[in-house]
């Protein structure tokens, strides 16, 4: 079998629209149903949603908290469009981070699930929020476990990254599947 990898010479949202391009052309060879992407703001998914219509799209943004203490970054009337084009927005604790980041953040040293991070990221910033998003929907029961599905995130903003996984819960982590690189940024 022989595949192609698109490698963006950096990483940003520059690359966001020949991703999503990318992203529905490999769905249709596949015949993936679902997409899971890292957007804050929720832009991406939508534009997403726009692009692709015919998916099952999942949008994943950061817990509350992350930036500023109780607050939520994601506008309530993005997420609300979100909800009414019958795409969920699943907000939780990161999977590669979560308590353990708040015993490192306290206590200094290194957690095992960080250590798994930073190997993720030795790859591109995009590639472990791929992994970790599609961990974090499977757990909140947005996508199946038994099927392929398109991951999507990048770096910030914008989206720079897809990966085809078969996602696992977090409690079965190893269990996780990458199986191709649609495309991501050469580091």
């Amino acid at each position: 079998m022989e595949k192609k990898i698109k490698y963006f010479e950096s990483s940003g949202e520059q690359n966001t629209d020949e991703l999503i391009r990318l992203i529905k052309s490999r769905k249709e060879e596949l015949g993936i149903k679902n997409i899971v992407v890292a957007s804050v703001s929720g832009k991406t998914a939508l534009k997403i949603a726009d692009e692709i219509p015919d998916m099952n799209i999942v949008n994943v943004t950061h817990h509350a908290g992350f930036k500023e203490k109780g607050k939520m970054e994601i506008d309530s009337e993005i997420k609300k469009t979100l909800e009414k084009r019958g795409i969920p927005t699943y907000t939780s604790s990161h999977a590669l981070s979560g308590v353990g980041r708040g015993i490192s953040n306290k206590f200094g040293g290194v957690t095992p699930v960080e250590v798994m991070a930073e190997t993720l990221r030795m790859i591109s910033q995009g590639f472990k929020v791929c992994v970790e998003i599609s961990i974090m929907a499977v757990d909140g029961g947005f996508i199946p476990t038994e099927q392929e599905i398109i991951a999507v995130g990048g770096n910030a903003r914008g989206v720079d990254t897809a990966l085809v996984i078969t996602p696992a819960h977090m409690n079965s982590i190893f269990d996780l599947r990458i199986h191709e690189i649609i495309a991501m940024p050469r580091p």
